[in-house]
């Protein structure tokens, strides 16, 4: 098992999956350390949130900058001050640009409220209702340039109830996200999840396409 695992998290809103991390047993039995905290947002929460657990925080406004490229540039200078092992997005509201994901290749996650490939991009609750899908969930997976389409980790499957609204469906998978995101940063700290041509990586084990499948 390696010594530590320095984390940055990046989001742009409330921060209940960094709360997840934070207050985590899977996390904290591990050896990953969350460092930074890094918003794209002043008014995001979630640096509250870092601050009340004494994580370092950073504000970089997109605005600010000429486009995504020059952005995501001035934000990897910001998470490499930290040296982090692992990235982990928790929200954060930003298209990536290729040459963000390449330099995070292999150590950069992300989580997203469906099963994946089913529901990329947004809406994905009303999407599912509206499919009449007798199955949703959440879905933990490695970030390629292809939005929301990289490597699966794991996925935790719930199912649709006859009288959910995208409310309480979207309250359900929240649940869960805040149970295998946690999951997943510690199988990366551990050194058991890695990534590599083929795919994700589990104790050397090439996942299967769906990633680890949890139901509930």
């Amino acid at each position: 098992m390696p010594d530590t695992c320095d984390v940055v998290v990046l989001l742009s809103g409330t921060g209940s999956n960094l709360q997840a991390l934070i207050d985590s047993d899977d996390v904290k039995a591990s050896p990953a350390t969350i460092r930074a905290v890094i918003s794209n947002r002043a008014d995001a929460y979630g640096l509250q949130r870092a601050k009340d657990a004494g994580i370092d925080t950073r504000v970089l406004d997109h605005k600010a900058f000429e486009g995504r490229e020059a952005f995501d540039a001035a934000l990897i200078e910001v998470i490499d001050e930290f040296k982090p092992q692992l990235v982990v997005l928790a929200g954060f509201m930003r298209i990536l640009s290729a040459d963000f994901v390449r330099h995070y290749q292999g150590r950069l996650l992300n989580i997203h409220p469906s099963l994946l490939p089913k529901y990329k991009g947004l809406h994905t609750h009303q999407r599912a209702l509206e499919a009449g899908d007798g199955e949703h969930g959440c879905s933990v997976h490695f970030v390629t340039e292809e939005l929301d389409g990289g490597p699966l980790v794991v996925q935790a499957v719930i199912p649709v109830e006859s009288d959910d609204s995208p409310h309480s469906l979207a309250q359900r998978v929240h649940a869960q996200e805040h149970r295998i995101y946690p999951l997943a940063v510690r199988w990366f700290a551990e050194g058991r999840l890695s990534l590599d041509e083929q795919g994700a990586l589990l104790d050397g084990q090439l996942l299967a396409a769906s990633g680890h499948l949890i139901r509930t």
